[in-house]
This record gives C-alpha cells, sequence and structure tokens, in this order.
C-alpha cells in the first residue's frame, strides 16, 4: 500500500492466540504487514481485500490460458483443419471458464 498519508494515530488491539495466528497466515501470504493489512479491511472496498485481489489474478491467468487454446481452435478452424473434437474441447473450455467465473463471484459474494 503505497500512499503519501501521514498516520499519526496508533492504537494497541488485543486478540486472542488463534486470531494472532490467522491474522500472521494471512498477512505473510499476502506479503503484508499487520498495519498495512488492517488498513486494507477497514477500507471497506471490496477491490481492496488482499484475497479478492489473488482470487481475481488466478482468474485472469486461466482465462488467458484457455483464451490462448481457443484461439488455437479458431485459427484450425480458420484453416480447414477444424475437427469434432475441436468443437468438444471447446465446450469444455467455455464450460470451465462458466464454472470458474461463477466460483470466483460467489466467493467475492462471501467477502
Amino acid at each position: 500500500m503505497t500512499n503519501n498519508k501521514t498516520y499519526t494515530y496508533r492504537k494497541t488491539v488485543r486478540i486472542t492466540p488463534d486470531e494472532e495466528k490467522v491474522l500472521r497466515e494471512r498477512c505473510a501470504e499476502f506479503n503484508m504487514k499487520e498495519a498495512e493489512y488492517f488498513r486494507f479491511l477497514l477500507s471497506q472496498k471490496p477491490m481492496d481485500y488482499p484475497e479478492i485481489r489473488k482470487l481475481l489474478t488466478e482468474l485472469i491467468n486461466q482465462v488467458n490460458y484457455i483464451g490462448r487454446n481457443i484461439n488455437q481452435i479458431v485459427y484450425n478452424n480458420n484453416s480447414g483443419l477444424y475437427y469434432e473434437r475441436d468443437k468438444v474441447q471447446l465446450v469444455a473450455y467455455m464450460r470451465k471458464l462458466n464454472d470458474m467465473v461463477n466460483e470466483a463471484v460467489k466467493k467475492i459474494g462471501n467477502q
């Protein structure tokens, strides 16, 4: 979180050992300092949540991977090399893509 804000208030928070473990794990998972992670949580902006950013990054990577495969199928079709198995693959890729988007929507809705 890079910004030019001046932080003037210091807060002390007491948490349980279990909460501290979760906090430590999440900070390590998203490579953030504790104060930075707390500021993200306080911002109330869903796109700022590291969990959502990570999920969307993974989804974008998968969409790109599937997109390359779809492009190859379309290229073969335009070259006259289209086979029935290409149609089956295309349907499977589209189904996988739809499932991944639906899963992401459900997870983001639960944040």
